[in-house]
């Protein structure tokens, strides 16, 4: 019998997402040579690029985990493809969490994927797949930074280190972020299959707005120094300083 789980279109990569990982590979090579007049345009759209392509791992990571862990419907609704229009929330998982890059040059991914949790058994597989996520945003970190920590810089142009060292600030950010325990992030899905009924049912409300709480929270002065004195402390321990990443910052507006 053929099913979500065994039709070969349902897994097979969209246009979308391979257009995306295009754009990103071009600019990034424009990035690396210096290629054009505008170096910094290309830093721009190469980790804007890169930061959607990142978007869309993450997602499929949730779906990929909950396929194996029992809900078959999943590749049904299009989630193994990695093309970011077929997602729940196209808005919350890709335009907000690019405006918030450019904003603050803060990495806070949104709720895309939707999980039919009722046909997964067992905790621990609820709890694995929403860890799933920010785990690949944790992967992602530890990849963009491999030639800083790797001590294989020779030969590697400053502007392109400079923008995966801000690439690198995302990922880091959006790991940090997606673990927090905030209903609507995956830190809270981690959790809730642990809490009891009467408390999951009082924080149920509070579900939609978790996100845009968060975001709130880092306009603080206070709470937005220490949470980057955090990501930063994370990405020093990678290799990466912090002039570095400020760099590929500024490159990255290049407005």
């Amino acid at each position: 019998m053929t099913t979500a789980t065994t039709r070969h279109s349902d897994r097979r990569i969209s246009p979308v997402f391979i257009g995306i990982v295009a754009v990103t590979a071009v600019t990034g090579w424009a990035t690396w040579t210096g290629f054009g007049e505008r170096t910094d345009i290309a830093v721009f759209l190469f980790v804007t690029g890169a930061w959607i392509v990142s978007l869309c791992l993450h997602e499929y990571a949730h779906a990929r985990t909950a396929l194996h862990s029992g809900d078959i419907s999943i590749g049904a609704k299009g989630y193994l493809t990695l093309n970011p229009l077929a997602y729940t929330h196209a808005l919350l998982s890709i335009v907000l969490p690019v405006i918030f890059v450019i904003m603050g040059g803060i990495g806070l991914p949104g709720g895309a994927v939707f999980i039919e949790r009722d046909r997964i058994r067992g905790r621990w597989r609820h709890s694995l797949i929403s860890a799933a996520g920010p785990l690949t945003n944790v992967l992602f970190a530890i990849a963009c930074t491999a030639p800083f920590w790797l001590d294989a810089l020779d030969g590697v142009p400053p502007v392109f280190l400079y923008a995966l060292a801000f690439l690198a600030l995302l990922q880091v950010s959006a790991a940090i972020l997606n673990f927090l325990p905030v209903p609507g992030l995956d830190g809270y899905g981690v959790i809730e299959p642990w809490l009891s009924h009467e408390v999951k049912r009082q924080i149920e409300p509070f579900a939609p707005f978790g996100l845009l709480f968060v975001f709130a929270l880092l306009w603080v002065p206070q709470i937005n120094s220490v949470f980057f004195d955090l990501v930063h402390s994370v990405l020093n321990g990678l290799g990466v300083s912090d002039q570095e990443a400020s760099y590929g910052w500024s490159l990255y507006r290049f407005w």
